[in-house]
């Protein structure tokens, strides 16, 4: 029997009950359960096309449930703005109330400009957010309407470079200004900084004070650079081997002056660390300092790092640890193909001296065509090579100090000293070293030069109050004059090789 004595359902009914009519009746011999063909059979496509119906209808159903969660959303932030603002017990109210109701007092004399039918509530938001709008549109059109800023492009020059050729076989390209060798007082070679070339030297130098002062300016490609060729495993005392051949091949046979400038320092550091009795004496200004220097005090370190931004942070961090990872910053900017901003390319942030001088015409057109022919070979290499050495000298600062030959060998070579006191000789840099800091220098702090003037106790610093890192060497002829008069004393002119004619007798003077 299908149903029990009390009207209770078989197992059988129950579960029917539960599951959707398919139209399928199982067979039962035994009870005389006949199944009925299926009403309707299902085709592969129609079994597809009622799935996709119900994705519809899925979907659907999530955007009204969204819809109705904004809304309950937007009802409830109501009711707390509400709360919050429209009970006199509410913190907003007791805290702001009072001023405004004071404003409302002041500006309810522009209710008369609206309709007598409008709510005042109800119209001075509109009016708000149309007169927003506006604005909105206004700024958009003016954007529009603004013209692209050009990009231009970097183009390479043919060359023009003179070039020598070093024992290693290497090519060096350099420029001269000033006297000739053989009429010059004094010979000054610059190496240049990173991202520049041997068309720096002394940005806006007039021929004329060249002349007056009898000088001779020499200034080169370091490897890589320009119209140089590259050296893998150049460091910073090859670096000062490379001056040295290069005085030699130009004529310089005497000692000469070494200048740098900003990273181009350690260079002229380097000189006078391994080839010191070459060297008549430094000029430097603002002259970059390893910023993992281990003399430096707590103090002149923090002070050094709090001025510099957190790209350029990283980028000394990278330099020393991933150098490789440069190689991502550089192809994106002055690798990149296209010109732009001297704070960006250097990853620098500038005072307002220096602000002023790259906005003008001068300025840019010597710093992008300086740029050009430091790009020249569009290799990653030479700058890769040249930020890990900022950060890796292989030497420091302190060697450069003045000290008693053997010194340091011990106390017998210690009691000797105290016999030979007039004997003793002396190590280290022995000529002027001239700094000129800008105090308002962003790129490279006053406080390396306040540490290059506590490790090195016969250096000169010229603090310059009311400069950056660029506008006091750059495009000043005023400045120039103070440095070479401060380096050379008064001028003298070029050397004078005329040879005196002997006057000789007439014959009338004769007796």
């Amino acid at each position: 029997m299908s149903i029990d004595g009390n009207g209770s359902k078989s197992w059988r009914e129950e579960l029917a009950s539960l599951l959707d009519d398919t139209g399928i009746r199982h067979a039962d011999a035994g009870r005389g359960i006949t199944t009925p063909e299926p009403a309707m059979e299902l085709s592969s496509t129609d079994f597809i096309g009622g799935e996709s119906e119900s994705l519809k209808d899925q979907i659907k159903e999530f955007l009204k449930a969204s819809g109705e969660l904004l809304v309950d959303l937007s009802r409830g932030c109501r009711d707390i703005v509400q709360q919050s603002l429209e009970k006199e017990d509410s913190f907003v109210v007791r805290k702001f109330g009072g001023p405004y109701a004071k404003v409302c007092g002041k500006l309810r004399f522009l209710n008369d400009f609206l309709p007598e039918d409008r709510d005042p509530a109800h119209a001075w938001p509109a009016v708000f957010l149309v007169f927003i709008l506006a604005l909105a549109v206004l700024n958009v059109n003016s954007e529009r309407n603004a013209p692209a800023p050009l990009v231009k492009k970097v183009h390479v020059h043919p060359p023009s470079a003179s070039r020598i050729v070093l024992q290693d076989g290497r090519h060096v390209a350099y420029r001269e200004q000033g006297v000739p060798a053989e009429r010059a007082r004094f010979t000054v070679i610059a190496p240049h900084s990173f991202l520049s070339s041997r068309l720096a030297g002394i940005p806006g130098l007039k021929a004329s004070l060249l002349e007056e002062f009898g000088v001779r300016l020499i200034t080169y490609d370091l490897p890589g650079f320009g119209e140089s060729d590259s050296h893998l495993n150049r460091n910073l005392e090859s670096s000062a081997l490379d001056m040295l051949q290069l005085a030699n091949n130009v004529g310089v046979h005497d000692k000469f002056w070494v200048m740098g400038h900003s990273s181009g320092a350690m260079h002229a550091w380097a000189t006078l660390r391994y080839i010191p009795d070459r060297i008549a004496g430094a000029a430097m200004f603002a002259p970059l300092v390893n910023p993992y220097e281990p003399t430096m005090t707590k103090e002149e370190r923090s002070g050094t790092w709090e001025n510099w931004t957190r790209k350029r942070k990283l980028m000394y961090f990278l330099a020393r640890r991933f150098p490789r990872f440069l190689a991502y910053f550089y192809h994106r900017s002055f690798l990149s193909g296209t010109h732009g901003h001297i704070d960006e390319w250097l990853s620098v942030s500038l005072g307002k001296w220096d602000k002023a001088l790259v906005e003008e015409l001068e300025f840019e057109e010597f710093w992008q065509r300086d740029v050009e022919e430091s790009v020249r070979q569009g290799s990653i290499r030479p700058f890769l090579g040249e930020a890990i050495l900022q950060v890796n000298w292989g030497f420091s600062v302190a060697d450069l100090k003045i000290k008693n030959k053997g010194e340091v060998k011990g106390l017998v070579h210690w009691l000797k000293s105290m016999y030979n006191k007039d004997k003793q000789e002396q190590i280290g840099f022995l000529g002027p070293i001239h700094i000129w800091q800008g105090m308002d220098d962003r790129v490279v702090p006053p406080s390396m030069a306040d540490f290059l003037h506590r490790v090195l106790l016969g250096v000169t610093v010229h603090k310059l109050a009311n400069e950056g890192h660029f506008s006091y060497l750059y495009f000043c002829e005023t400045c120039h004059r103070q440095i070479f008069t401060t380096l050379f004393g008064t001028p003298q002119g070029p050397l004078n090789f005329a040879i005196e004619e002997d006057v000789l007798p007439v014959e009338g003077d004769k007796e």
